[in-house]
């Protein structure tokens, strides 16, 4: 087992109590990582997620925070720096998507306000900290979608606050010259999580799982080995840019 002591990274994954969160944490911990766990709201996932990556040899600790407050992010890295003696690796994983997917016509005020919300502050407010707080060497790794790429109707305001992300990641790349830090995004395709499944009929996910050329959806841990190539000794020369992770849907 990794402790605070060693020279083991680690990271603070946004979001990361279920899905493709869980299993980014779950990788970075086998990658022998010591993993902050994020959630907002499921204490009990993520409490039972650290005691799996410990049961495994690893080491986690889950810490509460609305990614959308600064003043919880700012806890949320002390959180971390207490634990574990610093920061080097940001994943912002956390996100939330319409499950209806109205057109932009359709989209009321607080459904616009709670994406740009969170998608976008949120990884805005984590970043602003990772731009003071990460070690040298570290590496953020933030998350964009593929719809990007697909233009389908109904992303239309989901699809913009990821367009921000992507914006973001590039630029913010360039503002941290000197720090030997990457920053690159993902843009996972469709993946079996519970926040893509969730409102599609069975029709629809048999439709979007032959998209791809490998024709299946994609799965968690697929997406959690691009994030570790992207936060691992293997990225490092990988920087501002956007893996779109899809199986070639686009």
């Amino acid at each position: 087992m990794h402790t605070a002591s060693t020279h083991a990274k680690v990271a603070i994954v946004t979001g990361a109590s279920r899905g493709i969160g869980a299993a980014i944490a779950r990788r970075l911990a086998r990658d022998g990582m010591q993993v902050v766990v994020n959630y907002a709201s499921g204490k009990v996932a993520a409490e039972q997620l650290v005691a799996a990556i410990a049961a495994d040899g690893g080491q986690a600790i889950a810490v509460q925070a609305n990614v959308a407050d600064a003043a919880e992010v700012q806890a949320l890295f002390d959180a971390a720096v207490a634990a574990f003696g610093g920061v080097d690796v940001l994943v912002n994983n956390a996100g939330i998507m319409p499950p209806t997917l109205p057109t932009l016509a359709d989209t009321d005020d607080a459904t616009f306000d709670s994406l740009f919300s969170i998608n976008v502050k949120g990884s805005f407010n984590t970043m602003r900290q990772a731009a003071a707080r990460l070690r040298h060497g570290g590496s953020v790794v933030n998350f964009s979608t593929s719809v990007i790429g697909l233009a389908l109707p109904g992303y239309a305001v989901y699809g913009a606050t990821k367009a921000a992300i992507e914006t973001m990641t590039n630029i913010f790349a360039k503002e941290l010259r000197g720090k030997h830090i990457t920053v690159n995004a993902v843009a996972p395709g469709p993946t079996a999580t519970a926040l893509f499944l969730n409102g599609k009929t069975q029709e629809t996910i048999e439709r979007m799982s032959k998209m791809a050329p490998l024709e299946r959806l994609g799965t968690p841990d697929d997406i959690a080995a691009a994030v570790a190539f992207l936060a691992g000794p293997d990225g490092r020369w990988i920087n501002g840019q956007t893996l779109r992770a899809n199986g070639g849907l686009v």
